[in-house]
């Protein structure tokens, strides 16, 4: 029944998210975290594109395009679109990553604005570091695990995206909750939300990810409302043991 509860409230943690755009120091961190991450996501792109052209040069000898005519073009052409898709896709993995080494602004941002009081630990910059990098390391572990299974499925067409939905969602979900837990964790205490509200506020900032112009915001927009979720159900929590 509290997991109920819980989910039932994301659509107003969004809103209450959503609502603190406009906050000047909110839109400083969108800009910062926004532009450090798209320079990741491409020269990720990029990096693959290099080696994928290192290989091909490899494989088939540096002058190709002379035995073939027109070769070389296309696979200009082929590479830059493969540099692409690989930039969008390590969006979704750079951008959370980025955005928890910035966590404790954005939780301090809304833990301001809306639940004064609460003292929550200062984490140094290498425990950040140290925590974004692992989260980095494991979504991209479970989109690797989840790759043959979404090869399976290209046959249908939305199988894959279904997959990489699903798997992501539980990643995030996670990821989002803990990145506001740990700076509030007592005496080992479980973190308050259980598994269907982490998943629906996963799956909620996979879909923002899928939106053009909202999955720059998507990360920032998880982050917010993970912390109202943690919050109000740790209140609910306590209320409940009082």
């Amino acid at each position: 029944m509290q997991d109920a509860i819980s989910a039932i409230s994301i659509p107003q943690a969004f809103a209450l998210a959503f609502a603190q755009l406009g906050d000047r120091r909110v839109i400083r961190l969108l800009v910062k975290s926004i532009l450090i991450s798209l320079v990741l996501a491409v020269a990720l792109g990029a990096a693959l594109v290099v080696l994928m052209g290192w290989g091909v040069g490899a494989i088939f000898g540096l002058d190709y395009d002379q035995q073939v005519p027109g070769v070389g073009v296309a696979m200009v052409v082929v590479l830059g679109l493969v540099g692409l898709i690989a930039a969008w896709l390590a969006w979704r993995i750079v951008s959370i990553a980025v955005l928890q080494f910035y966590a404790d602004d954005v939780v301090a941002l809304v833990e301001s604005g809306h639940y004064a009081g609460l003292s929550p630990r200062d984490l140094p910059m290498g425990e950040q570091a140290r925590i974004a990098l692992r989260g980095a390391v494991r979504a991209l572990v479970a989109n690797l695990i989840a790759l043959p299974f979404a090869l399976a499925l290209v046959f249908t067409a939305i199988g894959p995206a279904i997959v990489f939905a699903l798997v992501n969602a539980v990643l995030l979900g996670r990821e989002l909750q803990d990145m506001v837990w740990i700076r509030h964790q007592r005496d080992g205490a479980a973190a308050p939300l259980g598994f269907v509200s982490r998943f629906l506020l996963g799956l909620s900032v996979v879909g923002l990810l899928a939106v053009p112009i909202l999955n720059l915001l998507a990360p920032f927009l998880g982050a917010a409302a993970a912390t109202h979720l943690v919050h109000r159900a740790a209140l609910r929590q306590r209320a409940r043991h009082a």
